[in-house]
């Protein structure tokens, strides 16, 4: 089942067509890695499927609903590439102000910084955190109320080796949940993590397929070169 429908959507933004007629599925119970090089227009791809971003043209559903519908609120977590918690709160306070706006029971603030890796870290005010633990906390809120859809921009950024394995351990048990994943990276070597790649360059997706489709539909070694080798055909 596909959580995620997006059919020839176009977005301008500051007068520059940045994605002129994209079309995507995001099925659930998979992690699907959105790559491709930073300003290739990920972001907004990304908040049109939120439903915070105006766009020109083309159709977003999301669970069978419009993007941005008010019913989608409590199914949809979106993590973005700056933290959006409060600084001058703790990582549990942070979490149980979250918990009441989701109308969550409070044990789930337990289980999401478990999720997280943040146990250690609970009790300490957010903004005398490291950059990766703060992007920790942002997921950690998005996660409290159990959102059937979540869309991760970039969540793995200056994260250090292990707890990027921690991480995508638990993207992957979420799948296994029946979530459906979006994450964006422009990090080539997180892509063989992923059940499906969204390969995307200058608005334009390059392929989509799993990582060994792709390998072999390009013959290349590693899904960098094949990456390179889809831009050198021209998709």
């Amino acid at each position: 089942m596909n959580a995620v429908e997006v059919r020839g959507l176009r977005v301008r933004r500051g007068g520059k067509l940045v994605l002129p007629d994209l079309s995507l599925s995001v099925a659930s119970g998979e992690v699907t890695g959105l790559l491709g090089p930073s300003g290739c227009g990920k972001t907004t791809l990304l908040r049109s499927i939120v439903g915070v971003q105006i766009v020109e043209g083309g159709e977003v559903s999301v669970l069978g609903r419009a993007a941005g519908n008010r019913a989608l609120r409590p199914r949809v977590g979106y993590v973005t590439q700056a933290p959006s918690v409060y600084s001058d709160l703790t990582v549990a306070e942070n979490l149980r102000f979250f918990a009441r706006v989701l109308d969550v029971p409070r044990q789930r603030i337990e289980q999401v910084i478990g999720t997280v890796s943040l146990e250690d870290e609970a009790s300490r005010v957010v903004g005398e955190l490291s950059g990766g633990q703060r992007a920790r906390v942002s997921l950690a809120t998005a996660l409290l109320g159990d959102p059937d859809v979540l869309i991760l921009d970039e969540p793995t950024v200056g994260l250090d080796p292990v707890l990027r394995d921690e991480l995508w351990r638990g993207f992957h048990a979420l799948a296994e949940d029946g979530k459906a994943l979006l994450i964006s990276s422009h990090v080539m070597d997180e892509a063989a993590e992923c059940d499906r790649l969204a390969l995307m360059r200058d608005g334009r997706l390059l392929a989509v397929a799993p990582p060994a489709e792709i390998l072999a539909r390009t013959g290349a070694g590693d899904l960098t070169e094949a990456f390179l080798r889809l831009i050198r055909e021209g998709g």
